[in-house]
């Protein structure tokens, strides 16, 4: 009888991941002086290194890479037609705040081998 099931998964190189993470933060941080387009290219690694994380902790930070881009991005569409009456600038400005900590932290944590979380 042959065995159709698949063969095992093989174990993630914890290294590789910890430097594609890294990488992919420091892309996200990259990202102010590039227009964004240094984001699109992290969040792309990121779900696609996602699944070769599943189950270590550099899940959690691309995970979180994916939900920084993606929320965001939606404040950005949000809050750049609202800097025209004003009410925008404050907006963006906490949305740059936010950014940067959510990305410096997981860098932070990234580098000494931690979860996200």
């Amino acid at each position: 009888m042959v065995d159709t099931t698949y063969p095992p998964r093989p174990v993630p190189d914890h290294e590789s991941l910890r430097t594609m993470t890294i990488i992919v933060y420091a892309l996200m941080l990259a990202s102010f002086v590039s227009l964004h387009t240094a984001a699109v290219v992290a969040v792309i690694l990121a779900y696609v290194k996602r699944g070769d994380a599943r189950g270590t902790i550099w899940e959690t930070h691309f995970d979180a890479v994916i939900a920084t881009f993606w929320i965001g991005l939606v404040v950005m569409i949000v809050g750049i037609p609202l800097c025209f009456v004003l009410v925008g600038i404050p907006i963006m400005i906490a949305l740059a705040i936010w950014y940067l900590y959510r990305n410096i932290k997981g860098l932070v944590r990234a580098i000494d081998g931690q979860p996200y979380n």
